[in-house]
């Protein structure tokens, strides 16, 4: 335990007011609860004195409000905390005595305090000692902005924030970053796509004062946004195309994918995207489009093997919805409380059963007798008519689609009895529960419909602390690498703290209040001065914000895998621009699905039968997601399996991944593809076919020292390859675009490698 709130300490040192030394007298003037005392308790009490009952001296808990005022146990007329007078607590006398048979912590436990610790825990006494419920569950109020001098850096509401932390640590802003860096970043961002050369020029032609606002709408309208922001969703929803477990046969969820496409680029409201994924069908006259929406709650892995026990089953498919819940709007470790009331948070078992009971209402099976037809497991599916797919389904893609079908989701006739299960055993129920949601974060209210609308409904209660700090947090993420709330998964007791609370709340009430609109949201963000600065750094930067948590530079790091690989279809123009429909087969090793179903599994998942032309060429997140073996460049570069909802990726750099990035057929088909383009323009000289390719790949020029790099591969490879022609012949070969025959093959494959370099420098594989 002590390791894992260890991550609480650590972060409180980036909360306003707290510093790094022991000088008493640079204590915040106001100490708070939630950001300097609790994290002090938590790492140094909790062990003995926390909230799980069962690990607690002296029954006494630490972790709440009646526990810290407590009477003590020997003495009515002691407390453990008096406000105002640190001399009467106890709590405070016992980490002051030097006696060690009182000292709290006991030495055993090789825990202490810091003085300047104990002079906050003084402190706070002496300021009356006032409690606060955790910080994610009190109501975020829209804070006035701070007063800051740079006035002439402020671009919008985000920077006064920004910029007053960054004054208290001592540091400032960079620069706003050059006109092609600031423009490939947002692209990227907004759209998972490179700019392309046209949009380049059009913006550095622009010396408007809104040339940058007028982009990033331009960017925001393309349909590549709504695919860009649907591939992180896809990770959240644990998308995929296959039903998971041993088997993992096909499903047919892409129509529910390709209505998130649709809903992004009509930029909905997120209130009503939310509800239409968790409780569309049971809105008044719901629609067909409102129905398929909810095939977000069926995602979920799904048996087909013989044998199951249909109790056991259907009860893990109703938890996963549960932790769906929890996990990607709560931003809980709501699962914990599945088997026993939560460790660390206030969910009881019965409350995280509560929430259940919505989703227990489904009609979904656990197992279906009928087990030769693979496609029956599926149940309830919506299977649109011809005139549905022209009218208000329309925007699924079906013209390579044999049938479209969908999982979704069904209320039952009858009310299904919700109990509590001991230890969460499918066959082991207790208690009786009805429908509700967490006390903690908000009582589910009296007259709301019992069932998924009115879960719905509750999440987007304007009292609901959560639901906007989560959001706003998840999609900072996108744009930042990290949250401002770090842990974007837990915002609970054991979750980080804020590195810019007041942010996170301004932004919260402010995406409430514009109708929970996406788009509003995202381009506050991208148009803040925060967000366009340089991210060159410093070693005084490095040394004060080394994970740039202060937003003291602009945002740098490795792009996902699907990023990666769109950039090579976007800049060789190989990218087949087609949005949704059924998943595609791209380039894969041969024989993996094959070893992994040992040639003997059912369905269509068995082997691996590539695509061919347009097919190939389709963008990443459209390639087929078997859950037991996604594709290896997706996992190399560190995607979700999207067994259950993921909030929030690994970074990792491994030297597998430099391997893929130096042989990945389809990189080293981008370029030939390129290097031939470039080729055939005769007029063109060496220099200025390097120079045109690295911009395109990089989306911006090359410096004198880089095009001096590439000419010198190039002169080598080219004097190598004419001693090895068939070795050049070979390289052309990669790849089933056409090759020109008519240019030279030995000044083909070693612009080829040249143009490979480039696609391998850091400056095109990171945004």
């Amino acid at each position: 335990m002590i390791g894992l709130v260890a991550a609480i300490l650590a972060s409180i040192l980036l909360l306003p007011g707290f510093l790094k030394n022991s000088d008493q007298s640079d204590l915040p003037d106001v100490v708070d609860y939630n950001f300097h005392i609790k994290p002090i308790i938590s790492d140094r009490c909790f062990k003995c004195h926390g909230p799980d009952k069962a690990k607690q001296e002296s029954e006494l808990g630490l972790h709440n409000e009646a526990g810290l005022f407590k009477a003590l146990k020997d003495d009515p007329n002691g407390h453990v905390i008096v406000p105002g007078q640190p001399g009467k607590s106890e709590l405070y006398r016992r980490i002051m005595t030097s006696d060690t048979a009182d000292m709290m912590p006991p030495p055993e436990s090789n825990l202490s305090l810091t003085d300047y610790e104990k002079a906050l825990i003084k402190k706070w006494i002496e300021q009356g000692a006032k409690y606060k419920q955790h910080w994610a569950f009190i109501p975020p109020v829209k804070p006035d902005l701070p007063n800051v001098k740079n006035k002439s850096w402020v671009k919008n509401e985000i920077d006064y924030f920004v910029l007053h932390r960054l004054k208290n640590e001592g540091l400032k802003p960079n620069e706003e970053a050059d006109k092609e860096r600031l423009l490939r970043r947002a692209s990227y961002d907004l759209t998972g796509l490179p700019p392309s050369p046209a949009l380049l020029d059009r913006f550095l032609a622009d010396q408007s004062s809104d040339a940058f606002e007028k982009m990033v709408d331009t960017l925001m309208a393309l349909p590549s946004y709504g695919e860009h922001q649907t591939a992180h969703w896809l990770d959240l929803a644990r998308y995929a195309d296959s039903h998971g477990y041993q088997d993992d046969s096909y499903r047919s969820q892409w129509p529910w994918r390709d209505w998130v496409i649709h809903a992004f680029n009509q930029n909905m409201p997120y209130n009503q995207f939310v509800t239409w994924q968790l409780a569309g069908d049971l809105l008044p006259e719901a629609s067909k489009e409102q129905i398929l929406a909810t095939g977000f709650c069926r995602n979920h892995k799904i048996t087909q093997e013989g044998g199951v026990i249909e109790d056991e089953y259907r009860t893990e498919y109703i938890a996963d919805k549960a932790n769906l819940f929890g996990s990607a709007f709560l931003g809980l470790t709501f699962e914990c409380a599945k088997c026993h009331d939560h460790k660390y948070d206030p969910i009881p078992q019965a409350e995280y059963f509560g929430v259940y009971a919505f989703f227990n209402q489904n009609t979904e099976k656990g197992f279906y007798n009928d087990v030769s037809n693979l496609s029956i497991a599926e149940q309830p599916t919506l299977v649109p008519t011809k005139a549905e797919l022209d009218g208000i389904l329309s925007f699924i893609n079906d013209s390579e689609a044999d049938t479209v079908v969908s999982m979704i989701m069904q209320e039952s006739d009858s009310l299904r009895k919700t109990f509590t299960l001991i230890r969460g055993q499918y066959d082991k129920p207790d208690k009786e529960v009805g429908f509700a949601t967490p006390k903690a974060v908000l009582p589910f209210p009296e007259g709301s419909p019992k069932n998924r609308l009115g879960l719905s409904n509750w999440l987007f209660d304007e009292k609901n602390p959560l639901t906007a700090r989560v959001t706003v947090n998840r999609i900072w993420q996108q744009f930042f690498g990290s949250g401002i709330v770090k842990s974007v998964e837990n915002f609970g007791s054991q979750g980080e703290l804020p590195s810019h609370p007041e942010l996170l709340d301004w932004l919260a009430v402010d995406f409430r209040e514009s109708g929970w609109d996406i788009k509003h949201l995202i381009k506050k963000i991208v148009t803040s001065a925060a967000y366009r600065q340089s991210a060159e750094s410093s070693e005084k930067k490095q040394e004060l914000d080394p994970e740039n948590r202060f937003v003291s530079r602009g945002p740098r790091f490795r792009m996902t895998p699907e990023m990666l690989r769109d950039t090579w279809l976007a800049t060789s123009g190989l990218l087949n621009p087609a949005i949704g429909g059924p998943p595609v087969k791209p380039y894969q090793p041969a024989g993996l699905w094959e070893e992994m179903n040992a040639g003997d599994g059912r369905g269509t998942l068995t082997k691996y039968v590539q695509d061919k032309e347009g097919k190939l060429y389709r963008r990443t997140m459209y390639t087929i997601f078997k859950r037991t073996l996604p594709h290896p460049f997706l996992t190399t570069f560190d995607a979700s399996y999207r067994d259950v909802c993921s909030v929030k990726r690994q970074r990792t750099n491994t030297p597998l991944q430099a391997l893929n990035l130096m042989n990945d057929p389809l990189m080293l088909e981008a370029s030939r593809t390129i290097a031939q383009q470039f080729l055939k323009q005769n007029s063109l000289s060496l220099p200025q076919r390097l120079e045109a390719a690295f911009r395109k790949a990089a989306a911006r020029k090359p410096t004198k020292e880089e095009l001096q790099v590439l000419e010198k591969h190039f002169a080598e490879r080219q004097t190598q390859l004419s001693k090895s022609p068939e070795i050049a012949k070979q390289l052309l070969k990669i790849g089933e675009s056409p090759i020109d025959e008519k240019i030279d093959p030995i000044a083909s494959a070693a612009l080829m490698e040249a143009i490979a370099l480039v696609y391998n420098m850091d400056d095109v594989i990171c945004n």
